[in-house]
């Protein structure tokens, strides 16, 4: 099996090269190809290759590597990834032939939503860069590309990231046209930074049928993003059209109208020989039903769905006594995987999947923990410093499509948005115990946080209210609004934006303090305290109450401490009062929602956190599991308690922001966290939110110091709660004083004392009062 290799700098010797087949976007993919010969295979040969596109690469007929998507997706014009794979075992002594496929990909296929399309988005050309190496040291080249390769089409006769494929197995490639090479800078080749998008094990149907029309609907019984695979036997010459959905309608119909102008089709020719498992090459869907139309010349003999991901393999689990809860952790963990694919998308079906800064900041915590998140999110991070504006403004997405047509709506210098690239670097640092992430990242910090302080008025920040005007303000976006008849209340954009600048000024401050930026710290300090006592003069007042009086600000406010301590029992009791207006339901969008059950957790109201999970009707995460999802939505009403779909223009059945609260489920309920000034699981803080309703509670991570797990059960008032501490590591168990007459490992301690726990296994029993939950 061809393995990646790290090879140190080498100074690049091929030249990137056009093939002359390319005949511009939307058409055939091409190839270059090229014979070459060695006289001893060493064993140590290696392939060193990138493409602006998409490429596919192959020795002596055989496929190299397992990635798929390759080179991936960034910012092409400052930085290309390439990828380094073994390959002495497709060699052979004598003629070799190195052949690779180029299709458009993200560098030339139209991007975005359809009225702000992008087509060519980076470049009018698709090209690629390869050489094969040897030697002890890697300077032997033994074929490199320049102007003498061949080039010619491939069997791909269009593939584009919303459009889908088109292949004809009926095309005979026959590379008899040339190259030129083009003038490029190798120094903007960087070896990819993050796991390979790879496959995952393929889903066959759990059921089929035909519809009214006598097209066959598969149903693979999870949503995902990735592509199906057919096998299909060619009597005469035939067609088989492949279309791809999340859902069915209400009537119980094939729908994908919420692709919107995402064709998302896999369209495959054959003759009267057939073609044995095919699956697109330079695409990929987000469906969980696919609809196939087959003429009478063709017959699949085996279909799959082939899920694909940067994330494939989880490291955390939780499982209680809910089943619900059980399956809508398990929605976050697919919906996770379906949307990193090289970079942290938002969805991976319609015409959009793009890198949104804001829906990557709010789940980084939850996504650290769901898979190791560590690479993607550090190579996000990069490109976000890369498409970071003169002026500091983060975009709203990267690899920042705008950015390449400067005439158009800018998107970004939103605050929530923005703060991704203060609030992921932490997070890895926290998580990861990797300081190299927030010393890079530091200085696009501290010109992020300038940007947002040249929006504050007496230390509020003020967006305008236009949208595309420098530092507009997305919001608390899809916070519920209530009925017509009774609308709920909503966080202004000031109060939101100035919350989030001050959460930004906390971490720049301990960064600075982390690196021993002694003089940036104290002006970020000292803007820190400004932008505190403005909100607490602007939003708070003298009873406790917030200025905008929704479940976002006080969430926000009493998670970050930005409520003086005097004030915070009222102002949780206001809290209590927001949540008890909407009938104990939630009323936060994707920015208030990461931040409201741990909010609750903070100020003592687990049982009312509790109360707000648990319930079932929407807007709740689990009205989404009780509706059927195997992934997270991007709405809370996407499908409305009649059934019927909202509104197809914006309406993602994969989306993975509300999958936040995993964070919750496992730091509060479970009750482990890492701790900020001992990062990396040096130092693990065990507290536990005691929920009876979802005992028994088992939940396991696997962190870079060893698999940390904590399990808890109550029978009646009395709890039994189990701890795991890895080798290496220390921690300590925080239990509140309404947890009563506590004994670890059969001693019996103070109620409310921390206790150090050791490696190892720990038993800790103790009894609820009726306030200890």
């Amino acid at each position: 099996m061809e393995t990646r290799q790290y090879v140190g700098p080498i100074e690049w010797v091929g030249k990137m090269i056009v093939p002359l087949t390319d005949r511009g976007e939307g058409g055939p993919a091409s190839q270059v190809t090229r014979e070459f010969d060695v006289e001893l295979v060493r064993g140590n040969e290696i392939l060193r290759v990138s493409a602006c596109g998409l490429y596919r690469a192959f020795i002596n007929g055989q496929r190299v590597g397992e990635d798929v998507l390759t080179p991936g997706w960034t910012t092409y014009d400052a930085r290309l990834s390439y990828q380094v794979y073994h390959v002495a075992h497709l060699l052979k002594e004598g003629r070799n032939t190195i052949t690779i496929w180029i299709g458009d990909g993200w560098y030339r296929s139209p991007l975005m939503w359809m009225s702000e399309r992008r087509t060519e988005v980076w470049g009018t050309e698709v090209s690629a860069i390869a050489e094969i190496r040897s030697g002890e040291d890697f300077s032997k080249v033994l074929v490199a590309t320049d102007e003498h390769w061949l080039s010619g089409q491939t069997p791909v006769r269009k593939s584009q990231i919303y459009f889908g494929e088109i292949f004809d197995a009926t095309f005979a490639s026959r590379p008899r046209e040339g190259v030129r090479s083009i003038v490029f800078d190798t120094r903007k080749l960087i070896l990819h930074e993050c796991a390979p998008v790879r496959e995952l094990s393929p889903l066959d149907p759990i059921r089929q049928w035909r519809d009214t029309d006598g097209r066959t609907i598969y149903d693979f019984g999870q949503n995902a993003a990735g592509y199906v695979r057919v096998s299909i036997a060619g009597e005469t010459a035939g067609e088989i059209l492949i279309e791809h959905a999340e859902i069915l309608d209400e009537r119980g119909e094939f729908y994908n109208v919420n692709y919107r102008s995402a064709e998302a089709i896999s369209r495959v020719q054959v003759n009267e020989r057939g073609l044995i498992d095919y699956s697109p090459i330079f695409t990929y869907f987000g469906f969980r039903y696919a609809r196939v139309t087959a003429s009478d010349g063709a017959r699949i003999t085996k279909i799959q769905s082939v899920p694909i991901s940067s994330v494939p393999d989880a490291t955390a689990g939780f499982s209680c006594g809910n089943e619900l809860v059980n399956r809508f952790f398990e929605n976050a963990i697919w919906s996770h995987r379906s949307n990193f694919i090289d970079v942290p998308i938002d969805c991976p079906q319609r015409d959009e999947r793009l890198g949104y800064s804001g829906d990557a900041q709010v789940f980084a915590a939850a996504a650290c923990y769901l898979a190791d998140s560590e690479g993607i999110l550090t190579k996000f991070v990069r490109d976000l410093m890369v498409d970071q504006a003169l002026d500091g403004a983060i975009s709203h997405t990267s690899p920042h499509v705008v950015r390449m047509k400067p005439g158009n709506r800018k998107q970004r210098g939103s605050m929530g948005w923005g703060d991704a690239i203060t609030i992921i670097p932490w997070r890895l640092y926290v998580h990861y115990g990797n300081e190299d992430i927030i010393a890079e990242a530091f200085p696009a910090m501290v010109r992020w946080i300038d940007f947002a302080w040249s929006l504050t008025t007496d230390g509020v920040v003020r967006p305008p209210n236009t949208p595309g005007m420098r530092g507009y303000c997305l919001g608390d976006w899809l916070q519920p609004a209530g009925t017509e008849a009774n609308p709920l209340p909503t966080i202004g954009k000031d109060a939101i934006a100035t919350i989030y600048l001050f959460i930004s000024l906390t971490i720049g401050t301990r960064v600075a303090d982390i690196l021993g930026e002694t003089d940036t710290g104290a002006r970020l300090e000292q803007m820190r305290s400004a932008v505190e006592t403005a909100f607490r003069r602007e939003f708070i007042t003298a009873s406790g109450r917030l200025k905008h009086d929704d479940q976002t600000s006080y969430a926000l406010a009493l998670l970050h401490d930005l409520v003086p301590p005097e004030l915070v029992e009222a102002t949780t009791d206001c809290f209590r009062q927001a949540i008890g207006r909407t009938g104990g339901r939630l009323g936060t969008g994707f920015l208030g929602t990461p931040a409201l059950l741990p909010a609750l957790s903070k100020v003592g109201e687990g049982h009312l956190a509790a109360s707000v999970f648990l319930q079932e009707e929407v807007p709740g995460w689990l009205y989404q599991v009780k509706r059927g999802a195997t992934t997270i939505w991007e709405r809370w009403d996407g499908v409305l308690a009649d059934g019927t779909l909202f509104d197809p223009d914006m309406n993602s059945f994969n989306h993975y922001a509300f999958g936040a609260v995993c964070d919750w489920l496992l730091e509060s309920v479970a009750g482990f966290r890492p701790d900020p000034k001992q990062p990396g699981f040096e130092h693990i803080i065990y507290s536990p939110t005691i929920i009876p309703e979802l005992s028994p509670v088992t939940a396991h991570y696997d962190s870079v110091r060893g698999k940390i797990s904590a399990d808890w059960t109550v029978v009646g008032e009395d709890v039994r709660y189990e701890i795991t501490v890895p080798d290496g590591t220390r921690g300590t168990l925080r239990l509140s004083r309404a947890h009563l007459e506590p004994v670890v490992d059969g001693v019996s301690v103070d109620a409310g004392r921390e206790v150090v726990v050791t490696p190892g296994h720990h038993v800790v029993t103790f009894r609820l009062s009726n306030h200890g939950r």
